[in-house]
């Protein structure tokens, strides 16, 4: 299958924020202190993440509140604390005021975080929660879905950032439908473009991976571009959050490599972004 991306102009390569959550999850499925999540975003900071991201759940199923105190006094690369919009959630980030803050919808019984956040339905909620968190100095994100009416919403909050949800994306390019695949580059190009309209930085993440991900598939022939550069070609996008498959990839090459071999893949697909 081949899939394609039109794009207007070049850029430079957008940055990468590691989320390290997965790192948590494997700890605690047996408890106890190992392997530690800070560990894993000093090393990560080292090989040259520019962002460390973790999402604390309200179930705190894989990051814990102690490792949000030690990310905070460990770790010189800017923090992106992930979180719902809950009255909890907002007095911890008050307390630990990282850099970047990104909102995002959490239900008990989800995986991982399925769709975007309903800024539509909640606006006065949320507006006062990008207020509350720009008071203490952390820049604000939205995570929502291409949706043109949610996306003005963010901007009537008051965020300054918009991270658009690619899980859609990414299923598609896992199931090999290059139709599906194409349809929803062009709904996040369509969003990039009017949330630039209205002034918002523009991220994006979930789901991506690399081509190399495809090679535990004997016979099966991966794509020729992978969804995290298809993404990265985006000429809009200035942040890329990538966890799940970043860590998976790092089981078998170390964390290390596969920082490196994310980083240099967004570079080449912004690269090959022609004039």
């Amino acid at each position: 299958m081949t899939f394609s991306a039109t794009h207007l102009t070049t850029h430079d390569a957008p940055l990468l924020g590691v989320n390290i959550d997965h790192v948590a999850t494997v700890r605690n499925a047996r408890g106890g202190r190992f392997p530690d999540p800070v560990a894993a975003a000093i090393l990560a900071a080292e090989a040259g993440a520019d962002i460390i991201t973790f999402h604390l759940r309200e179930d705190r199923r894989h990051i814990r509140d102690d490792d949000v105190v030690r990310l905070k006094a460990s770790i010189a690369t800017p923090l992106n604390f992930e979180a719902a919009v809950t009255d909890e959630m907002l007095d911890i980030i008050e307390r630990t005021r990282p850099e970047h803050v990104c909102l995002v919808p959490e239900r008990r019984q989800e995986i991982t975080t399925e769709g975007g956040l309903d800024v539509v339905g909640q606006l006065p909620r949320v507006t006062d929660a990008c207020a509350r968190l720009a008071a203490v100095g952390a820049r604000v994100s939205l995570f929502i879905g291409a949706d043109p009416a949610q996306i003005e919403a963010v901007a009537q909050a008051g965020a300054p950032c918009v991270e658009l949800h690619t899980g859609a994306l990414a299923n598609a390019w896992w199931a090999g439908d290059a139709t599906g695949v194409q349809a929803e580059l062009q709904r996040l190009q369509a969003g990039l473009k009017l949330a630039q309209s209205l002034g918002l930085r523009t991220h994006a993440g979930h789901g991506l991976s690399l081509n190399e991900s495809w090679s535990a598939t004997p016979g099966v022939a991966p794509p020729t571009a992978s969804s995290t550069a298809l993404v990265a070609a985006l000429p809009a996008i200035t942040e890329l959050h990538i966890g799940h498959a970043l860590i998976g990839h790092a089981l078998f090459v170390g964390l290390k490599q596969a920082i490196a071999d994310y980083k240099a893949e967004i570079v080449r697909a912004r690269r090959a972004v022609p004039a």
